[in-house]
């Protein structure tokens, strides 16, 4: 399908460093957990607080590095980035005890946060702001290959079970990285944006951003709905099939892959993007509600409303990530665009983070109402993105359009 490859230049080399590393993420994905308990030897309950640490120490560093790529160039940024991310995947094979997995996560998450915000603000500096939504939504599609891909070979190590197995799978995620810089490197030089010297994050002081970055976390518990909500919620509360699991997630990345592009081509400016989030803030709830349904009935009954939900489930994700992206970009400032995308991923760790305990209690605690209670937080905060992204256009230092198709037209 021709739409699934970006156009030849730094788009398609910028897809391709995505791929490259997607590929090595996915199988760590699903083998980590194991391999951590079975291979190093830590309990559970130890390696859930390392990496909950590591990734709120990783979402603090992921501004201060994004204005880092602004100021000394977000190509070299990234590459160092990418190379120290392989670094501490790497450290994890040879890692026996909880301090040193505390030290190599904390160094992983921290390298990773870095590395977004420091892709997002080289594609700024690459793509046209027509054309950076398009641009990301290949990336997402291409992230999501490289993730099937990489599952595939986790499951195979995962049927392996030896300790080899597991070796090899971090081995490939670490050299993964490596790639990755590599690819990145073969991409033109961005400019870096001079400052001055001690001067402050000017995100952290910009409110109608953080607002913004608040409302979009809560759009972004969809995330950890799919890895941990759905699969404790189809063997507590349902009589659907236990591997239906497995196929909701196949079911979700392919969609992804095949759809994400599509779906960003009506996004192209702020009043877009804010209908695209409502459209998604909508399908959540009824999402929600048919998720519901499927704790009564029969397995098949249930199995029909688990897969009717994943496909609404992951249309709403599409909608919500195109319109988010936008946001994002223009409401960043000319020239920190490493720094506000670094703020503005912090929201991803925090969903990750907090989203677990939430929608546990909201799930399993109360059942078919707290399916309901979640999807109507989703839409009334997608629904409040639209005047909040208008709210912040009139603070910028720099014009931004709000009322037409354009995106953004800033000020000379």
């Amino acid at each position: 399908m021709p739409h699934l490859l970006p156009p030849v230049g730094p788009q398609r080399t910028l897809s391709l460093a995505q791929l490259s590393n997607s590929v090595g993420d996915g199988a760590y994905y699903v083998t980590s957990a194991l391999y951590f308990t079975h291979v190093v030897g830590l309990a559970p309950a130890r390696i859930g607080l390392g990496l909950t640490v590591a990734w709120a120490v990783g979402s603090v560093a992921g501004v201060p590095l994004g204005r880092l790529a602004d100021r000394r160039g977000p190509r070299g940024t990234a590459v160092r980035l990418a190379l120290v991310t392989g670094l501490a995947v790497a450290s994890f094979l040879v890692v026996r005890d909880f301090w040193l997995f505390l030290a190599a996560a904390c160094v992983y998450a921290t390298a990773q946060s870095g590395l977004a915000a420091a892709r997002q603000a080289l594609l700024a500096g690459l793509v046209p702001d027509e054309r950076r939504t398009g641009a990301l939504a290949h990336l997402q599609s291409t992230l999501n290959a490289g993730l099937a891909v990489g599952a595939t070979l986790g499951g195979l190590a995962l049927s392996a079970g030896s300790t080899a197995a597991y070796l090899a799978v971090f081995a490939v995620d670490a050299v993964s990285f490596l790639l990755c810089a590599r690819v990145l490197r073969r991409l033109p030089a961005v400019a870096p944006v001079p400052g001055e010297r001690g001067a402050k994050l000017e995100v952290l002081r910009d409110r109608p951003y953080a607002v913004v970055t608040l409302l979009n976390t809560v759009l972004l518990l969809r995330m950890p709905l799919l890895s941990l909500g759905l699969p404790l919620w189809i063997t507590e509360r349902t009589t659907a099939p236990e591997w239906l699991v497995s196929a909701l997630f196949v079911l979700n990345t392919g969609a992804v892959m095949l759809f994400q592009v599509r779906a960003a081509r009506s996004v192209h400016g702020i009043p877009t993007a804010a209908r695209a989030l409502r459209r998604s803030g909508g399908l959540m709830l009824l999402t929600c509600a048919v998720f519901a349904l499927s704790a009564v009935g029969s397995p098949w009954g249930a199995a029909a409303a688990l897969i009717a939900g994943s496909v609404l489930l992951v249309a709403a994700e599409m909608f919500h990530s195109a319109g988010s992206w936008q946001l994002a970009f223009d409401l960043a400032p000319v020239g920190r665009v490493g720094e506000y995308q670094g703020f503005f991923g912090t929201g991803v760790t925090v969903a990750r983070t907090l989203g677990p305990l939430l929608l546990t209690a909201l799930l399993i605690g109360w059942g078919t109402a707290g399916w309901l209670l979640l999807g109507a937080l989703v839409l009334a905060a997608s629904y409040a993105l639209g005047p909040v992204a208008r709210w912040a256009a009139g603070t910028r230092p720099h014009a931004v359009t709000v009322t037409g198709p354009a995106t953004v037209a800033r000020s000379a």
